[in-house]
């Protein structure tokens, strides 16, 4: 698995959703998490939630933070769920350094009651693909600037989150390489 932090701003319009961003992008070609920091404005046509999509919600955002994580080892549905709800959790992990009164829906994160994040998961022919955003700052929905962070945290904020999906995912590898099968004695 590889780890990105880009440190140049990128917006996320939705397209890097799409398998293969990572190849396309950085030559990766194995399992990977790339965070960045841009504007959200994610487009009709690269909307993955079906219920967005038909009550023409908009995901839009002048400033997040953002982590598109993708797995080369199952198309199953179910499990980029539940590796969703891992990262989220993740998520959660860190920021309570800073707030811990954050609450966790499913996939989602609020602060003061306010949404605090975006995400959505799919799979493709080839891959399972997450896209997880975090306001910045914005007037409407809740923000890192809720918790007390400033525009200097960003960078190293995204570093520690990246990095904790990359240690529990290579932390995942070596127990399945270490646990005895059932029918193994």
């Amino acid at each position: 698995m590889e780890c990105i932090v880009l440190d140049k701003r990128t917006d996320y319009d939705g397209s890097q959703i799409s398998s293969l961003w990572a190849y396309n992008l950085a030559d990766v070609q194995s399992d990977s998490i790339i965070a960045f920091r841009g504007g959200c404005d994610v487009k009709i046509e690269h909307m993955i939630d079906l219920e967005d999509k038909k009550q023409g919600d908009m995901i839009f955002s002048t400033d997040m933070i953002h982590f598109i994580i993708e797995h080369f080892d199952s198309t199953d549905l179910k499990l980029v769920y539940a590796r969703q709800r891992l990262f989220t959790a993740i998520v959660k992990e860190v920021l309570a350094e800073y707030r811990t009164d954050i609450v966790r829906e499913g996939d989602d994160l609020f602060v003061d009651g306010k949404k605090l994040t975006v995400s959505i998961a799919s799979t493709s022919a080839v891959s399972q693909k997450i896209h997880f955003g975090i306001n910045v700052v914005h007037n409407y929905y809740g923000s890192l600037e809720d918790l007390g962070l400033g525009s200097d945290d960003v960078q190293d904020l995204m570093e520690r989150i990246a990095k904790r999906y990359y240690n529990d995912f290579i932390d995942i590898e070596k127990d399945l390489r270490k646990s005895r099968p059932l029918d193994v004695i």
